[in-house]
């Protein structure tokens, strides 16, 4: 590896939108770096889903495929 042309890689604090907070390596100068979603509050580890309906796009596409039929 060529000398010099690398970023530093080095322990910073990762604070999540939802609260949590863990310790994990990064090249990012910052040493707490925000997060939007974690493994936490993620739906696919917690179970739970999140629609984000904006504008009823979720009950538009409900009643548009209501009646079709199943495969």
């Amino acid at each position: 590896m060529k000398e010099n042309i690398h970023p530093k890689y080095h322990e910073a604090t990762f604070v999540c939108a939802c609260g949590n907070e863990f310790k994990c390596g990064t090249t990012k100068a910052e040493d707490i770096v925000k997060i939007d979603i974690c493994s936490k509050c993620h739906p696919f580890f917690t179970g739970k889903q999140k629609i984000v309906d904006s504008a009823g796009r979720v009950d538009k596409f409900n009643k548009r495929y209501a009646g079709a039929p199943k495969a």
